[in-house]
Formats: structure tokens, C-alpha cells, sequence
């Protein structure tokens, strides 16, 4: 009966995993990848829970103390070495696995897609996010804004910044997140596969402000980024020139 129960909560929960959208859709090709990994992971993870879970609850009813037992020590029970080699080579073996495969979707997600790569500075400050499109993307003079906009379909290479504390710069739809830290650049590649606009969320508590710490991503086609960054270029040249 109790193997019963816990292969049922076991199937109940590796279902609900699948059922429930803990997450929002998938916006690019890292997000498809790491959602395959949060499956595999979960799949691995529910059966040990649900078998230490038993084990444990079990050993509460079949082993606790009955009443005039206060002061009575257990059984002297001799170590098992059989059973201890294989609970402490299981569980290496389960673990080396997950860490390998976790590695390979690291490794898959900061792989470049062909085509021309994009290059975007981003700044975190308190409490605001600020991007920066160099000469490469514009064609002529860097432009800064406080729009995010980047082509589907190709490469986006983040440049993250901070001018304070420690931020982290989080695209919840693409799955990826890293920190911004100050005096250090660190590096963040995505490859958007559907148009839209997501929100950017600093991710660690940076001040009293950080609950407002938002911005958007706007996931356009490249005609559209092109067009964009034509037009606030020419609305930055007639500022500068007026």
C-alpha cells in the first residue's frame, strides 16, 4: 500500500509539472532549452522526494516511542555497507548526471545562431535600466535609449553593466538572467524566437526602489529594428543639432 501511494503521488506530481505553466512563454531559443532541463530535473526530483518523504513518515509511525519508553535507548542496529555503498554511489551517479546535462544547455544556450550577432550595452542603475546601441548596430554614432528594442531570429549579445550596486538583469520570457556588478561587464547571448514585448526585472533587492526597477524588451522583425534604430538616430542627430 505504501509503495502504491508514493508511485501515485510520484505520477500526480511529475503531471502537475507538465499541467501547470509555472512560467511565462517560452520567447526564445535559451527559454525552450531551459525549460527542457526544469522538466528533466523535475522528473529526477519528484521520485527521491516522494521516496525520502515515505521513508520518513514511516519510520515516525512504525518507530516512535510508545508510552513507559522515555527513557529506553533503541536497538543496537550494525551498519549495512552494502546498502550504504549503493545510497552514496545512487545518488553521485544521479547528481554527475543532471550537473552534465546542466552544463550541456549552458553550453547549447551561449552557442551563437549563423547570421549577423547583435550587440547591446545595458546599464543598471538605481532604479532604472538604460541601453546602448554602438556604431556596429547604428551604422554612425552610438545611441543610447531607454527602449529595448531587438530583432527575431538573430542573435542579441547583452554588454551588462552597473553604475551602483549589484542588479541583476532578468528577461523572465527568455530564461535568462545574470548579474550586473559594478566595475565588472558580463556577457548574456539570446536568440528571440517570438515577436512581442516582455518585461526586463532587476532580480536582487538593489534599494528601496527595486520593486520599480522595470523595463520592456520589444521583440520585433528586423525590418522593424532597422526602421527603429533609423529613427532614433535621426531624433538624436536633431536634438544634438538644435
Amino acid at each position: 500500500m505504501t509503495a502504491l501511494a508514493g508511485v501515485l503521488a510520484t505520477a500526480i506530481g511529475i503531471v502537475l509539472s507538465f499541467v501547470i505553466h509555472w512560467f511565462p512563454p517560452a520567447a526564445s531559443k535559451q527559454a525552450q532549452n531551459t525549460d527542457t532541463l526544469y522538466h528533466v530535473l523535475v522528473i529526477a526530483s519528484i521520485p527521491i522526494f516522494v521516496l525520502v518523504a515515505t521513508v520518513i513518515l514511516y519510520c515516525v509511525w512504525k518507530f516512535r516511542m510508545r508510552p513507559g519508553q522515555e527513557l529506553m535507548d533503541g536497538p543496537p542496529i550494525h551498519g549495512n555497507t552494502r546498502l550504504e555503498v549503493f545510497w552514496t554511489a545512487l545518488p553521485a551517479a544521479l547528481v554527475l548526471s543532471l550537473v552534465s546535462y546542466s552544463f550541456v544547455v549552458l553550453h547549447e544556450n551561449e552557442k551563437r545562431s549563423p547570421g549577423h550577432e547583435i550587440q547591446v550595452g545595458v546599464t543598471g542603475q538605481q532604479f532604472f535600466w538604460s541601453y546602448e546601441y554602438p556604431s556596429s548596430v547604428t551604422g554612425g554614432a552610438p545611441l543610447k535609449s531607454y527602449q529595448l528594442y531587438i530583432p527575431a531570429g538573430e542573435s542579441t549579445r547583452f554588454y551588462i553593466r552597473s553604475r551602483d550596486v549589484i542588479h541583476a538583469f532578468w528577461i523572465p520570457a527568455f530564461r535568462l538572467q545574470i548579474d550586473a556588478v559594478p566595475g565588472i561587464t558580463t556577457h548574456l547571448l539570446v536568440t528571440p524566437i517570438k515577436l512581442g514585448t516582455y518585461q526586463v526585472v532587476c532580480n536582487l533587492l538593489c534599494g528601496v526602489g527595486h520593486s520599480l526597477m522595470r523595463s520592456a524588451v520589444h521583440v520585433v522583425t528586423p525590418t522593424v529594428f532597422a526602421a527603429w534604430i533609423k529613427s532614433q538616430v535621426g531624433k538624436a542627430s536633431t536634438v544634438a543639432t538644435g
